[in-house]
């Protein structure tokens, strides 16, 4: 379920739909299907996951963070991918992440600091946001900023207080959150059931074999690791007699 081929038939039912739509075309249609992606922990995923919907002529919203831990959105490498992204057609946004922010006119003007700040150090203009691990008090305030579309503001999403398979929507939201399809696969029925879908992918849990969950985290652990010591090897010239050490070390 979270190979490329699996991505790709994804991406062939959206295509089948003639709904396909970024936010901002979506705005004010009656009927769409938007797939964005929130990228959490490996730009390289998320590019590599640019690449097959390339391959297929498809366009989506990638949303990276600003404070991330596991990535530097701006270390060259990153931006090279990011911008190639871009080049391609790919709408690139900004994965706020709140950190424990609770107030939201701070939060109204941090979401507005980091566009600017990213729009600047990227060299194009983003114009989109989404929350990472948004609660509910944030999904409740429907935040709407000038120029600026939240992923999670109501054309786009229906929040409601405790979500059943009874909750009336006016949006299907499909995600797959934890590896996990919580509400549902995009399968057919799910993406051709519903007038307005929205599709959230997590870059890091799909790759080509499209792998269970623990052999997934496994393989995401292990280029992180190379990852690093390729890092290290690069910048200091004394680490490269220990390099096939820590290679051959994780490997056992």
């Amino acid at each position: 379920m979270f190979s490329f081929e699996d991505y790709k038939e994804i991406i062939r039912i959206i295509q089948s739909t003639g709904r396909h739509a970024n936010y901002a075309d979506a705005l004010g249609k009656d009927k769409f299907v938007i797939m964005r992606h929130d990228v959490e922990y490996s730009v390289e995923r998320a590019y590599e996951l640019a690449r097959v919907e390339s391959s297929m002529d498809f366009i989506s919203t990638f949303f990276f963070q600003w404070t991330n831990n596991s990535y530097n959105i701006l270390s060259r490498k990153n931006l090279d991918m990011i911008k190639d992204m871009h080049e391609r057609g790919q709408h690139i946004g900004l994965h706020f992440a709140l950190n424990g922010m609770t107030d939201m006119n701070e939060i109204r003007k941090r979401i507005k600091k980091e566009i600017d700040i990213l729009s600047e150090m990227f060299g194009f203009q983003i114009t989109e946001f989404s929350i990472h691990r948004p609660s509910k008090d944030v999904l409740r305030e429907n935040i709407k900023l000038d120029g600026i579309i939240n992923a999670y503001q109501d054309d786009f999403f229906t929040f409601a207080e405790k979500v059943t398979t009874e909750t009336p929507v006016q949006v299907k939201y499909l995600s797959d959150a934890n590896h996990i399809w919580r509400y549902g696969y995009p399968d057919e029925e799910n993406i051709t059931g519903y007038d307005k879908v929205q599709i959230l992918t997590h870059p890091f849990a799909w790759c080509k074999e499209g792998y269970n969950n623990f052999n997934n985290y496994r393989s995401l652990v292990q280029e992180k690791y190379v990852e690093l010591i390729n890092s290290i090897d690069q910048e200091c010239k004394d680490f490269g007699e220990y390099r096939d050490y820590f290679i051959e070390k994780y490997q056992r």
